[in-house]
């Protein structure tokens, strides 16, 4: 396995972003225990770099247990978060890992199996089993608030006369489709934390995440994004994979760290809330505005066999309405201030 690369903080202003949209919601957490999982990744290291900000900031004496595979590894990429006092990390699979003692007032379960959502049965179990382990977990040490972090893919493919998918869809992936194994394990987990909820008493929230652009996005995985950054990087071309008619939509990572602090202390128990942007691009769009803002050619890849055009883009009005968030950073600053980022670390 290769070294980790250490990976420089994120920027302040994004930081103190998150903080501004959500100060009011900390005070009920003051001097609590939060245990996270999945926080290592994308998601994780924005809500841990959050975590640590806002408790500095406003000197709330908060505390949180990350589990993670490899203490060791992260700490070698990012020893800013593994040397702070209130950040404990702790080794362990998520579907076996031992609980540590305490009493742990929020817990955020946002770990899953790595790579691609693809037909992978040890995924899927994953994503069941690691679920089935952290809600035991909750209902031992004391939690009041539970947030899942699930997916976009719950709602299967997105219908072609369907501009945004509302919370109230009730479309899903199909079962027979190998490749729906990620999109299934996210829809037993959501039903999972709700069952669990009502049995041992704590409020578990739901958070429907779609696409994100923002630093630490993985950039040699399955998101077009992160690729077609990378390409840039290098000096190009991008290269789209299909014909680029494939419509998505971006948020940018800050306003997703926001989001779900947010949904994690004011959503509704036993409710989902769609996380994304409203605004929608194509993927050729996206390789051109990415082209354009750093200065690249791109190139079409024609359309592989089986490789269709989809439409993946929520309706966030339900999030928008009841939890008064918005998507404040636009799909041009994400992908300027993303690339900002990683053109420095």
């Amino acid at each position: 396995m290769a070294e980790a690369k250490s990976v420089k903080p994120l920027p302040v202003e994004d930081l103190e972003h998150v903080l501004a949209h959500t100060r009011e919601l900390w005070n009920e957490a003051k001097g609590a225990s939060f245990f996270i999982t999945g926080g290592t990744g994308f998601f994780g290291m924005w809500l841990l770099e959050s975590f640590a900000h806002i408790n500095d900031v406003l000197g709330l004496g908060m505390r949180a247990t990350v589990i993670t595979r490899d203490p060791e590894r992260f700490a070698a990429k990012a020893p800013h978060l593994a040397q702070r006092k209130d950040l404990h990390f702790v080794a362990g699979d998520i579907r076996t890992f031992t609980f540590p003692a305490g009493e742990f007032r929020y817990v955020v379960h946002g770990a899953t199996t790595s790579g691609a959502p693809v037909a992978n049965l040890e995924m899927l179990e994953t994503i069941i089993d690691g679920t089935r382990r952290v809600l035991d977990f909750a209902s031992k040490h004391g939690t009041t608030k539970f947030l899942y972090i699930s997916s976009g893919a719950v709602y299967g493919k997105q219908p072609d006369d369907l501009s945004h998918i509302p919370e109230d869809y009730h479309g899903a992936p199909d079962p027979l489709v190998p490749n729906s194994a990620y999109g299934e394990g996210k829809r037993v987990g959501e039903l999972l934390s709700v069952l669990q909820s009502k049995q041992s008493g704590f409020e578990a929230k739901i958070a429907r995440c779609f696409a994100f652009i923002g630093p630490h996005l993985p950039l040699d995985a399955h998101f077009a994004a992160g690729n077609f950054i990378r390409d840039a990087i290098a000096g190009g071309p991008i290269v789209v994979k299909g014909d680029g008619k494939s419509v998505r939509s971006y948020l940018y990572a800050s306003d997703l760290a926001g989001w779900l602090w947010a949904i994690l202390f004011q959503g509704r128990s036993g409710a989902a809330y769609n996380v994304g942007s409203e605004e929608v691009i194509t993927v050729a769009g996206l390789a051109q505005l990415v082209a354009s803002s750093l200065r690249c050619s791109v190139e079409f890849a024609g359309s592989p066999d089986g490789l269709l055009s989809t439409r993946y883009v929520p309706s966030a009005q339900q999030s928008q309405k009841s939890l008064l968030l918005s998507a404040e950073v636009g799909c041009n600053d994400a992908l300027l201030k993303t690339a900002d980022w990683l053109l420095k670390r």
